[in-house]
């Protein structure tokens, strides 16, 4: 198997259609036509996940976060960015990172949250014009919970150590909004489809302000956990998909980078 097959895979899952215009994603570093037999899926590359990717002997690593980001004008040891596409580089390790793509595809992170969750009619918030998928996705539960066993089932999905959240536990929860990673600005989209409350990685203090203002409970997952858990499942996907693939191994040594102090 080479590099090239698991893109075009990672291309069928995670079409390149669905990722945002500001995105970087697809294959994004290393030679689309080695040999590849290691894979191993993580959130974000950084210096314990690059040094676990080599260690173990990756050959791609399916990052969801892209590397690199933005436009670089140089690639040196001074910059954090610069370091582990380096480290990467001399060890021939391959990225591809399917980053938007991934969370707005059928099978991708919003989707994966929701029936993990247990939501039933599960569609996007905003459907795409050209692909299967699109953004956020909202669903219903069977019957209706109220709002502090929400907060519990999101506390042990993820395994947090609490749940950050606005609104009153005893609040009714039917209709949940659901918008990974930094999608405060999907709060829009859970109040034009009439949500109960709006699931969320991280959002800003006005969107909490505003929630609270229009009475939508509005609670936060992490940007960490909530996607770690969806990069976790594609290793297994990608097992399932690509049996001819030695080894696929979700990074162990990625954690989430804020502590906590009780």
């Amino acid at each position: 198997m080479k590099i090239q097959d698991i893109c075009r895979f990672m291309e069928s899952f995670a079409p390149t259609a669905l990722s945002e215009s500001w995105d970087n994603v697809g294959l994004l570093c290393g030679d689309r036509s080695a040999p590849c037999s290691r894979v191993m899926t993580c959130l974000t590359v950084t210096p314990e996940s690059a040094n676990e990717a080599v260690e173990r002997g990756a050959q791609l690593i399916v990052s969801h976060h892209p590397i690199p980001f933005r436009p670089m004008k140089s690639l040196t040891e001074d910059e954090t960015v610069g370091h582990l596409l380096r480290t990467l580089i001399r060890a021939d390790v391959a990225i591809y990172s399917p980053h938007t793509s991934f969370d707005s595809a059928t099978r991708g992170i919003n989707q994966q949250i929701a029936e993990a969750l247990g939501l039933s009619s599960i569609l996007p918030f905003v459907p795409h014009p050209e692909a299967d998928g699109g953004t956020g996705r909202f669903g219903e539960f069977p019957q209706p919970i109220d709002l502090g066993t929400f907060l519990s089932r999101v506390k042990t999905l993820f395994r947090l150590p609490y749940v950050q959240y606005v609104g009153a536990p005893s609040a009714s929860v039917r209709r949940v909004g659901i918008g990974c990673g930094a999608a405060g600005d999907f709060f829009k989209h859970a109040l034009r489809t009439k949500c109960d409350v709006f699931l969320t990685g991280e959002a800003n203090f006005h969107t909490c302000l505003e929630s609270k203002a229009r009475s939508l409970p509005l609670v936060l997952m992490t940007h960490f956990a909530g996607e770690r858990f969806a990069c976790e499942n594609l290793a297994q996907i990608l097992k399932e998909e690509l049996p001819d693939l030695e080894s696929v191994w979700a990074c162990e040594s990625e954690v989430e980078p804020i502590a906590t102090f009780f």
